[in-house]
């Protein structure tokens, strides 16, 4: 058998255990009643206390450096910079899908400063599927029934925290039917 071959059934048999995976303990744990209550770390080590967002609309992106649509930081970046006054873009970089993310926290903060000139909120590198999917994409995925279907797929959760709307990673950050929620 080829080495190429071999490889090719290891990457397929690894990618189909990381989709099927069984839930962790973790998973268990009771999820916060809002996502007010959540305190995370960016991407440098602070403490980002979402209790800070209040009175705005959040945009929930999971991130990747190294897929073919990470150009959306792009569209991010714009749509922080144009729509920042009503909606804050917080970006979680995961290493979920083919392993598009393999960085360290400051490989990713270095490759999103140099590559797409990223100031919006970005946080430390989490997992957002599987057994040991963090507990903010439970706490999104009890509120909607939905998953990230890859990278960058979206939440844009309301002002008062109530409501959650998913967007598949397909619809990009100036989409008018996003932009259509986020100026509602």
């Amino acid at each position: 058998m080829s080495y190429k071959i071999v490889i090719g059934i290891a990457i397929v048999v690894m990618s189909i255990t990381a989709f099927f995976s069984g839930k962790s303990p973790a998973s268990n744990e009771p999820l916060p009643d809002s996502i007010y209550d959540f305190k995370m770390k960016g991407l440098m080590g602070e403490e980002v206390d979402f209790s800070n967002f209040k009175g705005k609309k959040m945009l929930i992106v999971n991130t990747a450096s190294k897929c073919g649509k990470t150009p959306q930081y792009a569209d991010l970046e714009k749509l922080h910079e144009q729509y920042g006054g009503k909606v804050r873009v917080m970006g979680f970089p995961a290493n979920n899908f083919l392993w598009q993310e393999p960085g360290t926290n400051q490989e990713i903060a270095a490759f999103c400063e140099k590559n797409y000139g990223v100031r919006f909120q970005m946080f430390e590198k989490v997992s957002v599927k599987g057994g040991d999917k963090h507990p903010l994409y439970r706490w999104l995925e009890a509120k909607t029934g939905e998953t990230p279907d890859w990278n960058f797929a979206k939440y844009l959760v309301n002002e008062d925290g109530t409501q959650v709307t998913f967007f598949k990673s397909g619809v990009k950050p100036l989409d008018k039917s996003l932009l259509d929620k986020i100026l509602e």
